[in-house]
């Protein structure tokens, strides 16, 4: 809807230099002002480099669309309802969680400093708690069924996705069996992620009982103001049980469906005391889309947990586009930063900034053995094509990139050093780390960390090892293709 007509209208300016000099030798200069004092701005910023010349060249190049659009959409503004609703939101959860320094006593020297990133930004780590690792959306899939059987007080879900199939058939009786029950049922879905689902399906589901929203309508309006998605993956069972990862509520991420060869997901489903950092986050977004004319009561649902522990520390986090910290990507720094002797990656989509991409190579040239895991067949097939131009750089500098042969690896997964992971939402892309709500937790001398890690190591024997000199053979057309689209992403 703005791209196409200034677009069109950069034409026009050439027709007017053609056809009506006198009309262009008038606007050009002003707008190549515009452009100037528009690019001081840009490099003054505190932005990613790559987002930085992205908006250079589209300014200086073509003033006549870089001008308005970045007027328009720079700086990644949200609408300021949406900005101002979820920092309220954010600013009600203050004081839910203790933020305690001496919580970190206990932990390593590496592990200590990343915690202690997330502790700064109010996350603390938990003990008290024990998890599972499901290595597959069928394995998660019959759990997560038979754990919401099992809710006596309240179920509480965020998802990006919900498609009506089979499984979210499955699930939708067993909800609608529990609110007959007297159960709260509370489901926050993305608009935009689930916009298969009906017109209005909120309200169908309210009908049964259920207290259902959609996160940031879809309608009419500039694209960029569409950016901003939950992409988060929560339930909340009792403030006894809670699940999160990179699962949506869909056929395909549980094996009933094939779309893209076979799906490789991962989640977590996380029992004991850090079960309430993440109700909180849910009841933070929850006050959001209720607004101010229906609170929520945070204590109500502060229901005892079950005594439960496996001697290792947890760390559930959120990450907001509403603020300038971006938590999900420091995470995932801090986990390579202080990796030792390994750190293995699953991610759908490779596009990375520029500070993950030279981090990733330091680590490897430090001596840790990196691995990213990437899918092998594609959903989406520029992001493919984008991901496979950072192939190249990181191979070269010590690097190893596997594609998942048998299909499209949807798992969000690190792990380094038998000792720390981190299961949740976030992709490494531009789109996780500055657009979207994301979660995770951070697990540390946890048993199932070891699980974490064979999964990876069992899904390499499935997939193929790239190269330098594979990746050097790839088409020159494809190659600049690569190039021009890995430019503009970050603006995407």
């Amino acid at each position: 809807m703005l791209i196409v007509p200034l677009f069109w209208l950069q034409f026009a300016a050439i027709a007017a230099l053609i056809y009506h000099a006198s009309i262009y030798i008038k606007v050009m200069p002003i707008l190549n002002i515009l452009s100037i004092l528009m690019v001081i701005m840009v490099v003054n910023s505190q932005s990613d480099p790559s987002y930085k010349i992205a908006w250079i060249i589209v300014l200086l190049a073509l003033p006549v669309v870089g001008v308005p659009l970045y007027a328009l959409a720079a700086n990644r503004k949200m609408p300021k309802k949406l900005s101002n609703g979820t920092i309220r939101a954010s600013q009600k959860m203050v004081g839910l969680l203790q933020t305690d320094e001496s919580m970190l006593d206990g932990l390593d020297k590496e592990a200590a400093h990343v915690f202690r990133y997330g502790l700064q930004c109010g996350f603390p780590p938990m003990q008290g708690s024990t998890c599972t690792y499901y290595s597959s959306g069928e394995e998660w899939g019959k759990a997560y069924i038979e754990e919401l059987k099992k809710a006596q007080h309240y179920i509480f879900m965020e998802f990006f996705i919900i498609d009506e199939g089979s499984f979210w058939q499955e699930i939708l009786e067993v909800l609608k069996e529990k609110a007959k029950q007297g159960v709260e049922v509370k489901i926050i879905y993305d608009d935009f992620g689930s916009i298969t689902l009906p017109w209005h399906y909120d309200r169908y589901l309210r009908s049964l009982g259920i207290e259902a929203y959609r996160f940031n309508h879809v309608r009419p309006a500039l694209i960029f103001r569409m950016n901003n998605r939950s992409h988060r993956k929560i339930t909340i069972i009792d403030n006894n049980t809670a699940f999160t990862g990179g699962v949506n509520l869909a056929d395909e991420y549980v094996g009933r469906e094939e779309r893209f060869g076979k799906w490789k997901d991962s989640a977590l489903m996380i029992r004991g005391e850090a079960v309430w950092s993440m109700t909180v986050m849910f009841m933070g977004m929850l006050t959001y889309v209720r607004g101010d004319d229906n609170p929520v009561d945070y204590e109500k649902y502060h229901l005892p947990c079950d005594a439960v522990s496996d001697g290792g520390y947890y760390q559930p986090y959120s990450d907001t586009p509403t603020d300038t910290e971006t938590v999900a990507m420091n995470m995932h720094l801090n986990m390579i930063a202080h990796a030792n002797r390994y750190i293995y990656i699953d991610t759908p989509y490779l596009i990375l900034t520029e500070a993950m991409k030279n981090e990733l190579i330091l680590a490897a040239k430090n001596g840790v053995d990196v691995r990213i895991l990437t899918p092998h067949i594609a959903d989406k097939k520029l992001v493919f094509m984008i991901t496979r131009s950072y192939y190249l750089p990181l191979l070269e500098g010590g690097v190893k990139i596997y594609e998942y042969t048998p299909g499209f690896n949807h798992a969000k997964n690190f792990v380094s050093d038998d000792n720390m992971a981190i299961v949740g939402s976030a992709n490494t892309d531009y789109r996780s780390y500055f657009l979207h709500f994301e979660n995770g937790v951070l697990l540390h001398n946890t048993p199932e960390i070891i699980k974490i890690r064979k999964s990876f190591e069992k899904a390499l024997e499935v997939s193929h090892e790239m190269t330098v000199a594979e990746m050097k053979e790839t088409n020159v057309i494809v190659r600049m293709m690569q190039a021009l689209l890995s430019v503009f992403i970050p603006l995407i």
